[in-house]
């Protein structure tokens, strides 16, 4: 007995004609860059992804927990990278591409009152305003929230050697500067997705639990807990 096969399923799906410019965003280790990627793989979007790999002074921050004599220069670093990639994404959006990205660039000071001092801040402040590119706010940007301790093992567990020097207190006070940084955030619609227990890299049900709370979000600020109503 012969069947008839069923119709082959796309893994691309069509994405809401409102996103056009997504933002992924959340400390080291929530998983920014793989969530990222997967919805770019899904909605047929391309990505421009910040990357620490090349900063020389991040190591040597993370080691001496912040208090670090190159700190300074690890934020300039950071903020000439973004400076680039602002101008890029600038570009990108001017010529209709759909994009998504690991960073936003209003948080250039979140790292920046961790880790510098109480003279050198006002300096990176001025340095960092002068490079600052006016560019487009994101349709939304997706803010992956973790407790430290998860944070702490993700870290771990990829064994990236110039984490491996970050402390629980940095990671502790990182979470409590991205909780705050978002909650007075307003330039763009905020989705918070509870990362702790959703499997970005691996599972397909997991991003499409994302995604459907991504096509259905109607206000300005909302929340997505695995397993809740919120």
């Amino acid at each position: 007995m012969s069947t008839t096969p069923l119709p082959l399923v796309s893994a691309r799906a069509p994405r809401p004609a409102a996103l056009q410019y997504i933002v992924i965003e959340g400390p080291i280790g929530a998983g920014k860059t793989t969530l990222a990627t997967r919805l770019a793989e899904r909605w047929s979007m391309q990505t421009l992804f910040e990357s620490n790999a090349d900063n020389p002074f991040l190591e040597r921050v993370y080691r001496e927990a912040g208090a670090s004599s190159h700190a300074l220069a690890a934020q300039l670093h950071v903020a000439l990278q973004r400076e680039r990639l602002a101008h890029d994404v600038a570009a990108r959006r001017a010529a209709g591409v759909p994009l998504v990205t690991n960073f936003l660039g209003e948080r250039n000071d979140l790292f920046a009152r961790l880790t510098l001092s109480d003279d050198e801040l006002p300096l990176f402040r001025a340095l960092a305003a002068r490079l600052a590119v006016n560019g487009p706010a994101p349709d939304l940007v997706v803010y992956l929230q973790a407790s430290p301790e998860v944070l702490y093992a993700r870290i771990q567990k990829r064994a990236v050697p110039r984490e491996l020097h970050i402390s629980d207190a940095f990671l502790r006070a990182l979470c409590d500067s991205y909780n705050d940084f978002f909650y007075h955030y307003d330039r763009a619609p905020v989705l918070t997705v509870g990362a702790e227990h959703l499997d970005l890299p691996d599972s397909d049900a997991d991003l499409a639990l994302i995604a459907e709370r991504i096509e259905t979000m109607r206000g300005r600020k909302e929340s997505f807990v695995k397993g809740t109503s919120l």
